[in-house]
């Protein structure tokens, strides 16, 4: 059986006991019906594993004994900072869990004038509050021990303006450049993926004027999902740990 990954928010060393968060002693406690003697593994986002023993599992708290710090040497050397325009229903949440899991750094979900979401402040925190806990669950899931940072909501224009040293890309089917003909990126990628309707002439004119580089990935147009997706594993193929 494979040893249950938990998140923890807290610090944590060797040898110390860690009373787990309700939602953790939940998962460990109903669903994983995981007993006293057993074995976990903890994690808080400083890149690090911390194997632990569960001491007490009650009905609504969970101890477990933290046995060692180990370090994980699962990032990805690539760093990628994906910008993606909400898309509708559960194609968020999917591209969000799977761009975790092939080691994106960073998401900021984006508006655009064909966004077809509308969210007012309360709607996007309870969101944004959402997105952070499913890049936790993937990061449980595929083993990644730093936490990528789902950012607060930007406008494509401030998203797009900004200045990192990051090399800019943009997704289009009839670009000069392809992902295998671009230069190293020295500092990492910021990656834009449009709405499902796609971007404006005059937004990727605007992009263009930033220093985004427009690329393609073939001559098929793809959903929104589907791009983000496959731009980051040909990203990471190319330049990344992926082989």
């Amino acid at each position: 059986m494979r040893v249950p990954r938990i998140y923890h928010s807290l610090p944590l060393d060797a040898a110390v006991e860690i009373e787990l968060d309700a939602d953790a002693a939940n998962h460990v406690g109903r669903v994983l019906r995981m007993s006293a003697g057993q074995q976990i593994e903890l994690f808080n986002g400083d890149g690090c594993n911390y194997p632990a023993e569960l001491v007490a599992v009650e009905k609504k708290r969970v101890v477990a004994k933290t046995l060692d710090k180990l370090a994980n040497d699962s990032e990805s050397p690539l760093n990628i900072h994906l910008g993606q325009v909400i898309s509708r229903g559960e194609k968020m949440e999917f591209t969000i869990q799977k761009s975790v899991e092939l080691g994106v750094t960073t998401i900021t979900p984006l508006t655009s004038e064909r966004c077809g979401v509308k969210l007012n402040q309360e709607r996007f925190e309870k969101k944004l509050q959402q997105w952070q806990k499913i890049a936790i669950s993937a990061c449980e899931q595929c083993g990644r021990s730093v936490v990528p940072k789902v950012m607060p909501l930007q406008s494509l224009e401030q998203w797009s303006s900004q200045q990192d040293g990051l090399m800019k890309l943009n997704l289009h089917p009839r670009a000069q450049y392809k992902i295998h003909t671009l230069p190293k990126p020295e500092q990492g990628v910021r990656l834009l993926i449009g709405p499902e309707g796609g971007l404006s002439e005059q937004e990727i004119a605007k992009c263009t004027e930033q220093g985004f580089i427009e690329t393609q990935l073939g001559p098929r147009v793809l959903r929104t999902e589907t791009a983000a997706l496959t731009a980051i594993t040909a990203l990471q193929c190319q330049f990344g740990d992926l082989a």
